[in-house]
């Protein structure tokens, strides 16, 4: 395909933006926190509308206090296109998770104005909430949100409805915030990797297959606490040993599927945790994660047979509990096609991969067509206040996002 137009968005404006935003919630130490529903989110999102309003859009906060900007179209009565992400952190971020597809997103729109171009249908730049912890924003819209108030706990003060109300939310009126395919043609979020694999291939922009399911279980082992001098090793109930095997067993089991899946256990704790004496509980977790849900599902019931043979050979009990399952999304065949086509027009190498993080477009994909393009993060570091994506590879992005959503209106 060609590139339909000479359009490019504004690199140093995008950059300059991008810093601007980072100054709010900076820490001494350079990190940023700018944790959902607290002060510092309020000042970024007040920002952020200014920002939106100077690029002509008209600007709203939803049910879910998703903050949404709409630049009209030549048809209002058509669907939406739309992108966007977040502009919350961890508790010690960086820049440019989340920041990038916001900022990338109004950008695209200052252009689209300065130039005198008016999609055929609207386009929406949005700002989702509390990404970085209770997804509410997303979840909302997709029409996934739990129904109990208390199944979300923010990390500021207070409720989820009182922090809902502090950015302009009702969580009594929160199924108003469900976005359909009717109103939504397709979403397409520009994010920074937060891996190495595209700085590794020498590759500038991933074509994001999805994202992927999520399935995490909490294993606990109960054995015997013993003397470790006077316990014989053939005598032993030893709940450590039995974790041992876990943990190699889940790492065995990912790297035998042929889809690559990965899985992790990041959580241990060990009882009675003295230098004399045999551990008699051992409590961990595991974390799998695949684009595919039958893949998921396979290594479940694989580290299910695990466990009963560890268990057997050690004499422990072992327990299995949910902790979490989340579906995977896949990413649209036809938006996929587009990014890649048109990172070709614009002499951008590109390879497809999924996202092994979650993100807004988990949620949103199960209602429209969704995509997702990455660019590359420096060392594979995020979620720290060292991540790093240069100003030429965010306008890289930009200019892929501009570009797909300028075919996309051709094609929907």
């Amino acid at each position: 395909m060609e590139v339909i137009s000479k359009l490019a968005i504004n690199g140093d404006r995008l950059s300059a933006n991008i810093n601007r935003l980072a100054k709010i919630g900076r820490m001494p130490n350079g990190e940023i926190c700018r944790l959902a529903f607290t002060p510092e989110i309020l000042q970024a999102r007040y920002l952020v509308q200014q920002w939106m309003v100077e690029a002509g859009m008209t600007v709203h906060t939803d049910a879910a206090g998703n903050l949404i900007g709409r630049y009209a179209g030549l048809a209002e009565d058509m669907s939406a296109l739309a992108t966007g992400s977040h502009i919350d952190t961890v508790p010690s971020g960086g820049k440019y998770d989340g920041v990038l597809g916001v900022l990338a997103g109004i950008e695209v729109v200052r252009t689209l104005r300065e130039s005198k171009t008016r999609l055929k249908h609207p386009l929406e730049v949005i700002v989702f909430t509390d990404e970085e912890n209770t997804m509410i924003g997303c979840q909302a819209m997709s029409g996934t949100a739990k129904r109990s108030p208390e199944d979300y706990k923010p990390k500021a003060e207070g409720t989820i409805e009182t922090c809902l109300e502090i950015i302009g939310g009702n969580w009594d009126d929160l199924a108003a915030a469900r976005r359909t395919r009717a109103d939504m043609a397709a979403f397409v979020e520009l994010h920074v990797e937060q891996g190495a694999v595209l700085e590794s291939a020498g590759k500038e922009i991933g074509v994001v297959q999805g994202v992927v399911g999520m399935l995490r279980k909490a294993i606990s082992i109960e054995g015997q606490a013993n003397h470790a001098g006077t316990t014989p090793m053939d005598m032993r109930q030893d709940a450590l040993v039995a974790a041992a095997q876990v943990v190699l067993a889940v790492q065995e089991i990912a790297l035998s599927m042929p889809s690559h899946p990965v899985a992790t256990v990041g959580f241990l704790t060990v009882a009675p945790n003295a230098v004399n004496i045999v551990p008699g509980q051992v409590n961990l977790t595991v974390d799998m994660r695949d684009l595919s849900q039958d893949c998921l599902s396979e290594m479940l019931e694989r580290l299910q047979l695990e466990i009963k043979t560890i268990a057997t050979a050690t004499n422990t009990q072992i327990e299995l509990k949910p902790l979490l399952c989340v579906e995977p999304t896949l990413a649209a065949p036809q938006v996929q096609a587009t990014i890649a086509q048109v990172s070709q027009a614009l002499g951008l190498s590109h390879i497809a991969m999924p996202s092994r993080a979650g993100h807004d477009s988990l949620e949103i994909g199960r209602v429209t067509d969704m995509g997702m393009i990455f660019v590359p993060s420096q060392n594979g570091l995020s979620h720290s206040g060292e991540e790093y994506t240069s100003p030429e590879q965010c306008t890289q992005g930009a200019n892929v996002l501009l570009h797909t959503l300028l075919q996309l209106d051709e094609m929907y």
